[in-house]
């Protein structure tokens, strides 16, 4: 046999080997197959994967409920079923109230990029490891968590301030976000998602904590809704991505540093083209007679934060690792100058 044709055998044996290490990570999210942040991040970030991560890994991104539950992906990331999960947060939050403050600190930063600077840099993945560590020990790694987007209020009826929340109906998911809502003077009701728009139309709420602006806008909300809150004053879902510690724990150094990476830059740029799609139906709608886009002052905004901190309070009370997470907030928000 010749010594080229064993050179070529040995080089397709190395590649083929290099090809097969390559792992698939089927992360389950917490969007719509049709949402925008599904498509934009197959569309813009699936192939930039392998080349952060010298060829060791893809990802394949799996719509929300497709393998399981949507709390549950906890237990499918532990099991190896699914990879890992890029989902929010606050859908574990039955399991411990920490799960709450880390997922959606209701009224506590003013823009999503401060929540993403608070998970890269301000302790906030971290505490949410030392969460996950005491709730499923050993089983999963944080890669990396963030906000893309604040929900901008629909309503019914104008809110131009603070004061304008006493005795409305508003549709709220239970827990930290109806809180708030009920200390601010509101009557908040837990409505699903799919009832959210004849619920506008009927009159059994005049408001609804729904979702960004561009999804409010898609769900035809807007239609009924002719005073949309934008930016909005309450709710920044926090997405963790997380994967099985045992894939984690296989990956080279650099892998993981470029999958962390990955993870950061592209929920920068979806952070961006979420803003961008936002202002422009913000736009279109201020030019439009029957639509008032109200922005509240940052005197209320204030306002609606000092309220709010009753609340991180009582639900911080709950549990060490609730008193841990909120802890946590509160150091980099006085940091950044939120709270004094």
């Amino acid at each position: 046999m010749s010594s080229k044709f064993i050179a070529a055998a040995m080089a397709a044996l190395i590649a083929g080997g290099a090809a097969s290490a390559q792992e698939t990570l089927k992360v389950q999210t917490s969007t719509q197959s049709g949402g925008f942040s599904f498509g934009y991040m197959n569309d813009n970030w699936v192939a930039k994967l392998p080349e952060m991560t010298n060829g060791e890994l893809a990802v394949e991104f799996l719509p929300i409920g497709s393998v399981m539950p949507r709390n549950e992906t906890p237990e499918g990331v532990s099991a190896g079923v699914l990879s890992g999960d890029l989902t929010s947060i606050a859908y574990f939050s039955g399991r411990n109230p920490a799960f709450a403050i880390l997922g959606d600190l209701i009224a506590g930063y003013d823009t999503p990029a401060q929540v993403q600077q608070f998970c890269r840099e301000g302790g906030g993945a971290e505490a949410l490891q030392e969460l996950w560590d005491a709730t499923l020990p050993g089983m999963i790694h944080v890669v990396g968590c963030g906000a893309v987007s604040k929900e901008a209020l629909v309503s019914t009826k104008p809110i131009r301030g603070i004061d304008d929340l006493q005795g409305l109906k508003i549709r709220s998911p239970e827990g930290l976000a109806a809180t708030v809502f009920r200390l601010a003077g509101a009557s908040p009701s837990n409505i699903p998602f799919s009832e959210v728009f004849t619920s506008l139309e009927k009159g059994v709420v005049d408001a609804a904590d729904a979702s960004a602006y561009v999804n409010n806008d898609q769900n035809g909300f807007h239609q009924i809704a002719k005073y949309p809150l934008h930016p909005g004053i309450h709710s920044m879902a926090v997405h963790q991505f997380t994967v099985n510690q045992r894939i984690w724990d296989n990956l080279s150094p650099e892998a993981q540093a470029g999958l962390e990476g990955w993870f950061y830059a592209a929920y920068a740029d979806l952070l961006a083209a979420l803003d961008a799609e936002d202002k422009a139906l913000v736009e279109r709608d201020k030019a439009d007679p029957d639509i008032e886009v109200i922005d509240w002052s940052q005197e209320d905004r204030d306002a609606f934060r000092a309220l709010a901190t009753q609340a991180w309070e009582e639900t911080a009370a709950k549990s060490p690792e609730a008193r841990a997470a909120l802890d946590a907030h509160l150091a980099y928000m006085k940091e950044i100058g939120l709270l004094d």
